[in-house]
């Protein structure tokens, strides 16, 4: 207990620390939440990563679906690298950075209000960000409150309460560069963890073809194993379609995510954005692939059964629970690491998003647009300053309410995150993207996909869930790129001239 709580101290004011020693950076609405535009491809590439991988992965997802699919839920990995990584910058990287430059774009909603010259869409695409990042921000809250439970004794209230108040703390005083600097840390963190937490756990199982062989022995729920071929030893596991929706949803939802795309909007440069590439997807390689391939030998472990149902996010725990103290104490690090970067991720995109596209939506030229006044240099700075202090409190705010849903969480962390990536990156995923290629999207196509994104996430929640929420989310997603060409095909399209002026950045 001794080395758990001293690593877990000296973690923890590591974090604290960059957040005081990046604070100057953060006085401005530029630094605060773009770290000036010029933060290098190593950060942007862990903050993406770190982002993108939380305990929402590293228990709910790798112990529910490692449970479902067996060694077959390593593909989830691959696909989230591959696709959720290496694609979507080489897709999204460039075209991000230049177009939300070009057009001064500090946030999702932003870009969507001032691509498609209309400030509804901004409001509009605000409120759906604010609402649907909640539920994400409490199933990261649950799966990291389970890990500290399960390594200290701490009562799950106290977990994650000390967690929120930990994470406000360091994005308070320094904003995205003090996220992006613990990023790098927490990143190094996870990578060594999640090799060391495998390797420890298949040497408990007698190495890894003993582990496999174990597995492979265990009969699909209501059936028989073929002699030493069980199919959660298999390839594709029993059921290779629901192991699809998994994929979709966990590696194209992070195209259409804010608080991931936004990451292009900060990285310094074009060759920046190359390197940050290959970073980034050896980083998702390595822990995605890690958590999944490890969730994959779940069904060797006893997990806990509540009302009759295996509570999915209890597998993980009950793997570790027998490693060593020192090992334990580097799986609480890991999903610290993992958990505190994403929730400052969301937390940041959160407050930002609501100060400046619900609170202080100001007027924007297009490019080429002559502006019609200016404003003094010291009111603009004491503006400026102002956003700041109110994104610093909306911050607070936005804790305290995915806190009281942490606290009484409704369902599986599993669950918390397809409705919450299903609706954002249904609603968003589409226009965004289609909107750095081409041309001809609408105004009322944009209006379309998220009416289609939010209103079938929240119907199939309503219904009781008849769809799967995670397969639910990945038939949104999809479904966005036909409600996007298909109404940009009979709706009015944009004035001629404003779209040449957005596009012409891509020339230079």
């Amino acid at each position: 207990m001794i080395i758990k709580v001293l690593l877990t101290i000296i973690f923890l004011a590591v974090m604290i620390g960059v957040g005081i020693y990046t604070r100057k950076q953060a006085s401005s609405v530029d630094g605060f939440v773009l770290g000036g535009r010029a933060v290098g491809p190593w950060l942007t590439a862990f903050a993406y990563g770190t982002s993108y991988f939380s305990a929402v992965v590293f228990v709910g997802y790798a112990g529910q679906f490692g449970w479902k699919y067996g060694l077959s839920s390593t593909w989830i990995g691959i696909g989230n690298a591959v696709i959720g990584s290496l694609l979507a910058w080489l897709v999204l990287g460039r075209r991000t950075k230049l177009m939300t430059q070009h057009i001064e774009s500090r946030t999702m909603p932003d870009f969507f209000g001032t691509r498609f010259n209309d400030q509804g869409l901004r409001v509009a695409a605000s409120i759906i960000a604010f609402v649907f990042l909640i539920p994400y921000t409490a199933g990261v809250y649950k799966g990291i409150s389970t890990l500290f439970e399960m390594g200290f004794g701490i009562p799950y209230e106290y977990c994650v309460i000390i967690m929120a108040v930990l994470t406000a703390v360091y994005v308070i005083l320094g904003g995205y560069k003090a996220t992006a600097m613990n990023d790098f840390i927490q990143g190094i963190i996870m990578l060594f963890g999640i090799v060391a937490v495998i390797a420890a756990v298949l040497a408990s199982q007698g190495g890894l073809t003993e582990a496999i062989g174990k597995l492979s022995e265990i009969p699909a729920d209501g059936g028989q194993a073929a002699e030493g071929t069980g199919v959660f030893a298999s390839l594709f596991g029993p059921d290779p379609w629901g192991l699809l929706g998994v994929v979709i949803l966990t590696s194209l939802g992070t195209w259409g995510l804010p608080q991931m795309v936004g990451k292009f909007y900060s990285i310094t440069d074009e060759s920046a954005i190359k390197r940050g590439t290959v970073i980034s997807t050896i980083f998702a390689l390595v822990v995605a692939g890690g958590c999944y391939f490890l969730g994959g030998f779940g069904r060797l472990y006893e997990p806990v059964v509540a009302n009759g149902k295996i509570a999915f996010d209890s597998i993980v725990p009950s793997m570790l629970v027998t490693l060593p103290d020192v090992l334990i104490a580097l799986v609480v690090l890991l999903v610290l690491s993992a958990s505190m970067s994403t929730l400052a991720s969301l937390v940041l995109t959160s407050s930002s998003t609501m100060t400046l596209d619900l609170i202080y939506r100001d007027k924007k030229s297009l490019p080429g647009e002559v502006e019609e006044g200016t404003i003094d240099d010291i009111v603009a700075e004491k503006i400026e300053r102002r956003k700041v202090v109110v994104m610093r409190v909306l911050i607070m705010f936005f804790i305290a309410i995915s806190l009281l849903i942490a606290l009484n969480p409704p369902t599986f962390i599993a669950q918390l995150m397809g409705i919450s990536w299903g609706a954002l990156a249904g609603a968003f995923l589409a226009p965004f993207m289609l909107g750095l290629y081409w041309r001809g999207v609408t105004r009322i196509s944009v209006w379309a996909c998220f009416i289609w994104g939010v209103g079938l996430t929240v119907v199939n929640m309503i219904l009781g869930n008849p769809i799967n929420p995670i397969n639910c989310g990945a038939i949104a997603m999809l479904g966005g790129f036909p409600v996007v060409w298909l109404a940009s095909l009979v709706t009015p399209k944009l004035e001629k001239d404003i779209v040449n002026r957005i596009f012409e950045c891509y020339k230079r």
